[in-house]
């Protein structure tokens, strides 16, 4: 087994609702993959430059993430997740939690944000999205390590193929 990909805490990369940007198939797109990235423009009728995305708290982020009614609520509250919300989980959250398959692991993420900080959930994310074999951080749509092609990809996919490829076929 290679050692996980190192990847320090980075405070822009933990968005405020609790998903782990390097595991964003955008994210990757931007930081890695640019043959992604294209293919993510193209679906969203945009330009590449239009879609990159540096994480949840950096200045240059997809324009969905950068409208992103959770992220306003956090900063005008003076929150850094919405986890130390007093009306957490809001109706915002609920919905956008229920919307996509990668986002069914948010209240145990912000659980895990409580408990041990976001730096110590930030480094169970690597090991949660790393592939067991080489290390890369997949997407929770990678069902094959994107790099080596190992099956699973990571520790998400194992745990949550059936729900991954239910969504998958529901999406056409």
């Amino acid at each position: 087994m290679a050692d996980k990909r190192q990847i320090e805490p980075e405070f822009r990369l933990a968005a405020v609702c609790g998903l782990f940007c390097p595991s964003c198939t955008i994210y990757i797109g931007t930081t890695e993959d640019p043959q992604r990235l294209e293919s993510v423009a193209e679906r969203f009728g945009a330009t590449v430059e239009e879609v990159k995305c540096y994480g949840c708290r950096a200045e240059k982020r997809l324009p969905y993430c950068a409208q992103c009614k959770m992220v306003a609520c956090a900063a005008e509250k003076g929150l850094d997740f919405c986890g130390a919300c007093d009306v957490y989980p809001c109706e915002e959250l609920e919905a956008f939690q229920a919307a996509r398959i990668h986002r069914i692991e948010l209240w145990q993420a912000q659980e895990r944000i409580q408990e041990v900080g976001y730096e110590g959930w930030f480094e169970e994310m690597v090991a949660r999205y790393a592939c067991s074999e080489c290390g890369t951080l997949n997407s929770a749509y990678d069902l094959a390590c994107r790099q080596c092609g190992a099956d699973p990809s990571c520790a998400y996919v194992a745990a949550r193929r059936g729900e991954i490829l239910q969504y998958l076929s529901e999406q056409g």
